[in-house]
């Protein structure tokens, strides 16, 4: 065995023993999840390749933990060719045995907060980080704030009070780094396509030249502690050149990617979701129409519990409780088989799972003297040592056991989920029926301009719902989030921004009969952008 593989599996023993004298929810709040051995030994190994043959390596790590990204690169890296070496770790529980392990070595470790540290030197060449994913609830307002502040001294970009940490560190690390220097950085992939991820995208395509972002398949999950899609960003310390390129790579390793693509800095400029590549083909179209322009996209109602709201018929009726104070919802996506649900000629859903949801605006007053029983069950909602009235929920609603108002919508969809055998973690579902739904589930309600086609045809509805399910997975699941493990995630608003302009091809117009594309497509246009126009005068003329 080498003296490197004999110090690295000395430093894995002390990263457990370290980690075991700490909760793992305490490590979770404080983002520290060390880097697996083969993980970064794959990265300096990529990182190398990129700067000159021969070159002395001045090494840093802002986030050093106990030097897994050192340790590879003594493994990587003939020891001459090492000019330097440098971390940071604010932690000393990690950081003081880490530099009793590496005392014998040139790496130099300083306990203490890098992002409050000043440069020194010629700055680094080489800058390998798993920057701490500390995210945003857990930092003050305050300490938000100082890090905005210098994070815009440091590089010019203003990152989002949304971000985590990683995002900081990244902004704050650009004057560490010398002129040409190269940086990888082991962070989540969710900046790729979150609102708050804009300002550092930014930032890499303005400040320095992304060289690839390469995304691990999520099924396979680079740590087995964190619940995160992880990504490498590789840049250099340069302007990007004119008619620069972008390679992003997809699943197997580095070096060995299952999918590879490059796109131009002027795509990725006008493209909000990076994560449809190295899948799409090309960006979302400018101008193009989105599901948010026909529909109202809405998450479904959150009750404050779901077991005291929720109940079977059995239920209600065995504590003798007014069917009249109830209204039909629907059970979790597991209980619907079929992705059309069909109604009674009550309007109840005709699945095996029939759920009523308590919802009231009586005052208890009148409860009292008109349904006693259901008094009598609203008062166990007021005892306990965590009552129910007492919840979050419940306290801002008044009466505090009314609920949202969230009617039943004619197209509701599943939004997270795994691929499964069938490859689709969303489902679409066709609702004939009266119930609402919770919010497992988001609801999509027609716009004025979709509810009169559907009200002169109501075919179009089916064919909307057709349309959805029949969406590739992989253009779907692009403009959605993934976590560890392969969790696929689909925000209301990712939704509405989904790209539907084939589906202007099939929609019928008031003689049933489906329309031109071109035409049907420029009509949409010229309303939503009528809109937009009525929307700023309406704004201005409010100005005074």
């Amino acid at each position: 065995m080498s003296w490197i593989d004999r110090i690295e599996a000395e430093r894995l023993r002390l990263q457990a023993d370290l980690d075991g004298q700490k909760k793992s929810n305490e490590r979770n709040k404080l983002g520290q999840f060390a880097t697996p051995t083969a993980l970064a030994r794959e990265i300096l190994k990529h990182g190398r390749k990129l700067l000159p043959d021969g070159e002395k390596i001045r090494f840093f790590d802002p986030g050093i933990g106990t030097g897994s990204f050192y340790s590879a690169l003594r493994a990587v890296v003939e020891p001459e060719l090492i000019e330097s070496a440098q971390g940071f770790e604010v932690d000393q529980h990690y950081g003081a045995p880490a530099r009793d392990l590496w005392h014998e070595t040139e790496l130099e470790i300083q306990l203490v907060d890098f992002t409050k540290a000043a440069p020194e030197g010629e700055g680094a060449n080489l800058l390998i980080c798993n920057p701490p994913y500390v995210r945003h609830h857990h930092m003050t307002a305050e300490t938000k704030g100082e890090l905005r502040a210098r994070t815009y001294e440091a590089c010019g970009v203003k990152i989002n009070g949304l971000s985590g940490l990683y995002c900081y560190f990244m902004g704050l690390a650009h004057r560490w780094m010398a002129p040409g220097g190269v940086a990888g950085w082991l962070i989540p992939s969710e900046f790729m396509g979150t609102n708050y991820g804009k300002m550092l995208r930014r930032y890499l395509l303005d400040k320095v030249t992304l060289l690839q972002i390469h995304r691990y398949d999520p099924q396979d999950a680079q740590f087995a502690d964190a619940i995160v899609s992880s990504a490498v960003v590789w840049i250099r310390h340069t302007p990007p050149p004119k008619g620069h390129k972008v390679v992003f790579t997809y699943g197997g390793t580095l070096t060995a990617p299952t999918l590879f693509r490059e796109v131009a800095i002027l795509e990725l400029k006008h493209e909000q979701k990076w994560t449809r590549y190295p899948h799409a083909e090309q960006a979302t179209r400018q101008g193009s129409l989105t599901l948010g322009e026909l529909f109202e996209v809405k998450r479904g109602l959150a009750t404050g519990d779901n077991s005291f709201f929720i109940m079977d018929r059995a239920d209600i009726e065995e504590r003798g409780l007014p069917i009249e104070c109830f209204r039909p919802v629907l059970p979790g996506s597991r209980y619907l088989p079929d992705n059309e649900i069909l109604a009674d000629e009550t309007g109840l859903p005709q699945i095996d799972k029939q759920l009523f949801l308590l919802d009231t605006r009586l005052f208890e007053d009148e409860i009292a003297e008109r349904y006693p029983a259901l008094r009598a069950y609203l008062e166990r909602g007021n005892k306990g040592k965590q009552p129910v009235a007492g919840r979050y929920l419940c306290r801002l609603r008044k009466p505090w056991y009314a609920q949202e108002q969230r009617p039943a919508a004619p197209i509701i969809c599943t939004y997270m989920g795994r691929r499964g055998k069938a490859g689709k973690p969303f489902r679409f579902i066709l609702n004939h029926s009266k119930a609402t739904a919770c919010n497992v589930f988001l609801m999509l309600y027609p716009k004025p301009r979709m509810a009169r086609i559907i009200q002169d045809n109501p075919e179009a509805m089916r064919l909307v719902w057709r349309f959805l399910n029949n969406v590739e997975p992989d253009d779907l699941l692009n403009h959605g989030r993934v976590y560890g493990g392969g969790l696929h995630k689909l925000e209301p608003k990712e939704l509405r921004g989904f790209p539907i302009d084939p589906l202007l091809n099939s929609l019928p117009d008031a003689s049933g009969k489906a329309s031109p594309w071109a035409s049907r497509a420029m009509g949409w246009r010229q309303y939503r952008d009528q809109g937009r126009v009525w929307s700023r005068l309406s704004r201005v003329s409010r100005t005074p």
